[in-house]
């Protein structure tokens, strides 16, 4: 059965002002910058000490090998936009450690072949083995479909022919970090090879019902130096504790088994394995119907999007266990929201948009890649948030690499694969789905289309898209749902739109320009009043972006200011300042400091405010200057 996915980042080529020099820092600081941490870090070390034969000395986390696999797939991304012959010669040169480190059997994974060769597959909750088998995958599909060779893909399909041997027949279980579930189907797409297909079915299935989780808990030994800590497991060099219940016992919820996917009602436990295990079920849907599976999906995403999910688009609001709490509970500084989670997030949600155009799914892939991914990747392009918080004090900044490092090398990857997010083909028609300055080129069920796109977003609504095709094609184009109001007109001849979230154009398209103007106005936003964290606080979003206040714009601390939500709001684009950004004053008031000397308190019918302006940047932007506080949230005055 062909992907329902056809557009692919071979078809797009993007070329936007703002989105652009994010790319070009990726392909020229970030992919470079971070092969240098695989080496840096001993990440390639490993492969080579494998292919040597050698025991022992593995560097890093137990699942480091997966850094290597993803910057794979980034830079394959990049292979497919344009021939890069210094970044060939790296991969090339990664590739072939890889598949000389794989063992003639099919299996590979330099943690086990030099540490515990004894103990494969024996602690599939803790160890990783198929979380990195996904990511290989992954890397190996996207070098294949950009390249046209097969060195990667062998080694892939080799390890998911190991896989598929060894589960249901010699072990039984599910990954505790999922990945595998997408990335066979990935490898499906590619090959046609059902058994790939049923393998992903086999791992969706019995998560839930399996009980080697609870029994790899109860008899794991100190893994990598993990150890017992109140009641979870914590991994020596950071990541997540795993969930128990009061009792002490292991309910599951840490890895999205505390019960089948078909029966989960909300999104639980690591937030970046809830997004890889989701995008894997979507991806199975869309290849298999299943209704009970899909009407799951529904619920987790409206549980997600409607109570445990921050304005940024970010999720997982626990550092414990990285991951995902109970209802409402979204506080601001202490906020996890992890980047490869906004990362996951989009991956899970564009796949929902291809089973059902909804243009709630494209709003929230764009509010997740303008704040809640954006702000995880520094403007210099070598350094990165694990964690962002919607509030500071100060002490919040990007690393330039972490011991585990999955961030950095999963936002490389969204960089370069970005067109893929931009158009769909879903349900043989084109959806225009984010408004990035692109050209595409196409099929709709067998039409050839050509688009040129040109766009003003973020900082202002001017849209313009020129479309040819040779045939009838229908194109729908998203209103956004922070647009005000919005217009479009085809060679100047306006549309009527229904307020649906897409307006459908259906035509023989011979280089019709088609105009959008959406408005952009400042709008003040306030939380669900369950929201503990934001009771009497508002935030401020105009067009795609979440906005915030730091202390290097404004006189006062951050805590004196009160927003004004009745007042003016004044929007200026600052071409000199983070690169370039639209600047929101607003009105709010801060304390009249007159008459404190010598007093801690004073009756409040004796104190005064001032009317000033407070002044804020996007979210995506903050800490690329000097170091200070930051907020989203503001009291209301």
């Amino acid at each position: 059965m062909p992907s329902q996915y056809t557009v692919g980042v071979d078809e797009v080529t993007v070329d936007d002002p703002f989105w652009s020099p994010w790319i070009e820092r990726n392909r020229e600081v970030t992919i470079e910058y971070q092969y240098e941490q695989l080496e840096e870090s001993g990440t390639l070390e490993n492969f080579r000490r494998a292919i040597e034969g050698k025991s022992g000395g593995f560097q890093g986390m137990w699942f480091q090998d997966s850094d290597a696999y993803k910057w794979l797939e980034a830079a394959s991304y990049e292979l497919a936009k344009a021939d890069d012959p210094d970044l060939r010669e790296r991969v090339d040169e990664v590739i072939d450690l890889v598949a000389r480190a794989q063992e003639d059997s099919g299996y590979l994974n330099t943690y086990f072949q030099l540490v515990e060769p004894d103990n494969r597959w024996t602690n599939l909750n803790i160890m990783h083995e198929l979380y990195c088998a996904g990511h290989l995958i992954e890397a190996a599909v996207a070098h294949h479909e950009a390249t046209g060779e097969t060195a990667l893909l062998d080694v892939a399909v080799a390890f998911a022919d190991h896989i598929d041997d060894t589960f249901g027949d010699e072990v039984d279980g599910v990954p505790g970090h999922e990945g595998i579930e997408l990335a066979l189907v990935r490898l499906y797409r590619v090959t046609d090879e059902e058994r790939y297909l049923d393998l992903a079915q086999y791992f969706v299935d019995l998560r839930g019902h399996d009980d080697r989780l609870q029994w790899e808990l109860e008899h794991s030994a100190a893994i990598g130096g993990a150890s017992w800590d109140d009641g979870a497991l914590i991994p020596a060099e950071g990541g997540g504790s795993l969930l128990l219940d009061d009792e002490g016992e292991y309910v599951g919820a840490y890895a999205q088994a505390q019960a089948p996917v078909r029966e989960q009602e909300a999104v639980e436990g690591h937030s970046v394995r809830a997004m890889y295990l989701y995008a894997g079920v979507a991806d199975l849907l869309a290849e298999r119907d299943d209704a009970e599976l899909r009407a799951a999906l529904d619920r987790l995403w409206a549980n997600m999007t409607e109570k445990r999910m921050y304005v940024t688009g970010g999720i997982g609001s626990a550092h414990r266990h990285e991951g995902f709490t109970e209802d409402y509970d979204l506080p601001n500084e202490s906020a996890y929201a992890e980047t490869c989670a906004a990362v996951g997030s989009v991956f899970w949600t564009q796949r929902l948009f291809e089973l059902d155009p909804d243009p709630a799914y494209a709003d929230l892939v764009e509010r997740t890649l303008y704040n809640g991914f954006l702000a995880g990747v520094g403007m210099d392009g070598e350094e990165f948030f694990y964690v962002n918080p919607l509030a500071s004090d100060g002490d919040h900044h990007r690393s330039g690499w972490f011991t585990c490092a999955c961030c950095p090398p999963n936002a490389a990857r969204l960089f370069a694969s970005l067109g893929q997010y931009c158009y769909s083909t879903a349900g043989g028609e084109l959806y225009v789905t984010q408004y990035v300055g692109s050209h595409l080129s196409t099929a709709v069920d067998g039409t050839a289309v050509e688009l040129d796109q040109e766009s003003a977003l973020p900082w202002d609504g001017e849209v313009t898209l020129d479309i040819e095709a040779d045939g009838t094609v229908p194109v729908s184009l998203r209103i956004p749902e922070w647009a005000a109001d919005a217009t479009v007109t085809v060679d100047g001849e306006e549309v009527d739109h229904d307020g649906s979230g897409f307006v459908r154009l259906e035509r023989d398209w011979g280089g019709e320009r088609v105009e959008l103007t959406l408005e952009q106005t400042a709008e003040f936003v306030a939380a669900h009043p369950a929201v503990e964290a934001d009771a009497g606080r508002l935030a401020v979003e105009r067009g795609p972006l979440v906005y915030c206040a730091e202390a290097v714009d404004n006189e006062r601390p951050l805590h004196h200011y009160a927003v004004d939500e009745t007042g003016e709001v004044e929007a200026s684009h600052d071409a000199g300042r983070l690169d370039g950004v639209t600047v929101l004053d607003v009105d709010a008031t801060v304390p009249d400091p007159d008459g404190w000397d010598g007093e801690l308190y004073r009756p409040v019918d004796e104190t005064e405010r001032e009317n000033t302006d407070l002044e804020l940047v996007p979210y995506y932007a903050w800490d690329n200057r000097d170091p200070g506080a930051m907020a989203v949230w503001y009291r209301r005055a």
